[in-house]
């Protein structure tokens, strides 16, 4: 895959430059460097507090919305909070005893798509890619209903900019039946645009702790 915006055609509307000051269209990779390390920096950079604060009213706005888009006994992808990325894991919780199945996305091979291992309260967890805690190679592997992709950046389009790897891009491409997926972040950390590109997907709904702020559905 070329790194040139310019040799593919665009997702949507064609980015101008006017759109990325100030970095120039040309070096899209880089202007999406630089926003990944700004947006990062400024969410490094709350309080503990704060963190918490947003983690919550996610939370609420997720735990009034989810249980409405799964069927009975359905599957639910949470993630494991890493990067200052908002604690969700109380929703988990909330999910499991409600009678869903949990499942955590976990790398099995690299730059492949993600599979999912099924989660219970009581599952021992193991160190996966990057340090991060998964369900062992043993678990019975799920495919989500509703899947909850952690996000970088967002605009009003709902795409999402994640951390540069492209695991949810291949996943969601990969899984079929597609599940419903719902990106989470900070309110602060919306774009104009992410300027999308063909390999980049929309997500069905963007939750910050605001509420829902981008959708593909009907509300």
């Amino acid at each position: 895959m070329t790194d040139d915006p310019q040799a593919r055609p665009p997702a949507s509307s064609p980015c101008l430059a006017a759109d990325l000051a100030p970095a120039d269209v040309s070096d899209l990779p880089g202007w999406r460097r630089a926003e990944r390390a700004r947006l990062r920096a400024a969410r490094d950079a709350l309080r503990v507090t704060e963190r918490q604060t947003i983690g919550t009213a996610i939370f609420r706005h997720l735990a009034g919305l989810v249980p409405g888009m799964l069927p009975p006994g359905g599957v639910f992808s949470a993630y494991w909070p890493i990067k200052g990325e908002p604690d969700l894991r109380p929703l988990m919780f909330t999910l499991h005893e409600a009678g869903f199945r949990i499942a955590l996305p976990v790398v099995e091979t690299r730059f492949a798509p993600l599979v999912f291992r099924h989660w219970t309260p009581e599952t021992r967890m193991e160190r996966g890619d990057w340090n991060i805690p998964v369900p062992p190679a043993d678990s019975l592997r799920l495919i989500p209903d509703v899947a909850l992709a952690p996000l970088v950046g967002w605009d009003d389009a709902a795409f999402r900019l994640g951390y540069g790897g492209g695991y949810f891009d291949r996943t969601l491409a990969a899984l079929t039946p597609a599940p419903l997926v719902i990106g989470v972040g900070f309110q602060a950390a919306r774009l104009d645009t992410i300027c999308p590109q063909p390999h980049d997907i929309p997500l069905d709904l963007i939750v910050t702790e605001a509420g829902v702020q981008a959708s593909r559905r009907p509300r």
